[in-house]
Order: C-alpha cells, then sequence, then structure tokens
C-alpha cells in the first residue's frame, strides 16, 4: 500500500486523486483547488479526469462565472465505493486499535508513527508501530510474542507493507524519557495513538 495515497491501489491515476479530493468536502472546489489539494498530476490532467468523471454522472458540475465547480454527487451508485477508497487510512487505524483492544497481555502504549503517521511514503515504507511492554510481562513470554507476530502478519495481510515494530519495556520507558532515543522523538512529534496510555502522557517527564 502507498502509505501517502492508499487508494492508489485500486485507482492509481489521477482521477482516483481528484475523487478523494471531493469526497473529503462537500464544498464545491474549481479545477484549480482540486489540483492544488490533489498534489498529484498537472492542471490538465486533473482537467480531463474531471471530464471524465462528469461524464460519468460521479462529478457534479456547475458554472460560476469563468470557473466551473465541481462537487462529488453522492448519490451515484459509485460513491460509496469513492468514500471507502478516501477512508482507507482510517480503515486502517480502525483495524489496528481493534486488534491492540483483542490482545490477552495489554500493551501499556501503542501508537503509529513514521511515514505512515506522516501520510508521506509509499509502497516500500513500513508500517511503523511503538509498543510498550508492561512491567511483569517477560520479553520472551509466548503469549506476548505470539500477539507481536500476531500483528505484523496482519498488518502486512491487511497493506502488503511489513511492520515495523518497536517495542520497549515499561521500565526502560522511564528512563528514556529524560533522554529520549530517535524512536521516541519521532512518536513523540507525529505518534497516532492506537491503545493505552496516550503519546503526550507516555513522554512526559515526571519530576
Amino acid at each position: 500500500m502507498d502509505v501517502a495515497h492508499p487508494y492508489a491501489a485500486v485507482t492509481p491515476g489521477v482521477d482516483g486523486a481528484v475523487l478523494v479530493v471531493l469526497a473529503g468536502t462537500t464544498a464545491p472546489l474549481t479545477g484549480r483547488q482540486i489540483a492544488r489539494l490533489a498534489a498529484r498530476g498537472t492542471s490538465p490532467s486533473v482537467s480531463a479526469a474531471l471530464d471524465r468523471l462528469v461524464e460519468h454522472g460521479l462529478v457534479h458540475r456547475q458554472v460560476a462565472g469563468r470557473a466551473y465547480l465541481h462537487t462529488l454527487n453522492r448519490d451515484h451508485v459509485a460513491a460509496p465505493a469513492v468514500q471507502a477508497l478516501a477512508g482507507l487510512r482510517g480503515e486502517l487505524l480502525r483495524r489496528l486499535r481493534d486488534a491492540f483492544a483483542r490482545w490477552e497481555l495489554a500493551p501499556v502504549h501503542a501508537s503509529m508513527f513514521g511515514s505512515a503517521a506522516r501520510a508521506d511514503g509509499d509502497t516500500s515504507s513500513d508500517i511503523d508501530l511503538l509498543v510498550i511492554r508492561p512491567d511483569g510481562v517477560d520479553a520472551e513470554d509466548e503469549r506476548w510474542r505470539d500477539q507481536i507476530h500476531a500483528l505484523a502478519e496482519s498488518v502486512y495481510a491487511w497493506t502488503g507493507n511489513h511492520a515495523g515494530i518497536s517495542e520497549l519495556a515499561e521500565a526502560e520507558l522511564v528512563k528514556l524519557r529524560r533522554k529520549p532515543p530517535p524512536v521516541l522523538k519521532d512518536v513523540g512529534a507525529e505518534g497516532i495513538d492506537l491503545a493505552g496510555v496516550p503519546v503526550r502522557s507516555l513522554l512526559k517527564v515526571k519530576s
């Protein structure tokens, strides 16, 4: 999965980018606005995509002076598929949260960070996850290791991307808060909470 453009797995061209932009708003947009927000293709290719989508009835077009305004036709039979494509990143987060919620040995904290969190990677990017193991659970505990392995397998099945799982013990975290390693700095800057203690509380230095 292209972590910056998840919809590209199904519709890799400019049309997909245009549809995702329109699915994200109900405000009418000009072709120029759509091209800027899509950040893919050229103005002519976006215009051509809009012409095709209008022809198929999936996009409404109205005249506004010298410009054309466009909106997604949410009554179209294909509109639910478009909205699903636009929500793929949110679906990944939902699945990750559901997976952690089912763990028998719950993590102190779990979050997604890196390019998947920033949405600026590609198909070769790992889905980077930080998992904090609670005190009292050994690193080699079979149940814990099974959970980690199952998570990695699920991430690959869901996305085609490998899971880059950074694992820390709760006791290690206490020592690392004052001088956090790069992974914790990244989590603090861009981490998306998935389970347990929120990122802001996790990295707060206790006096």
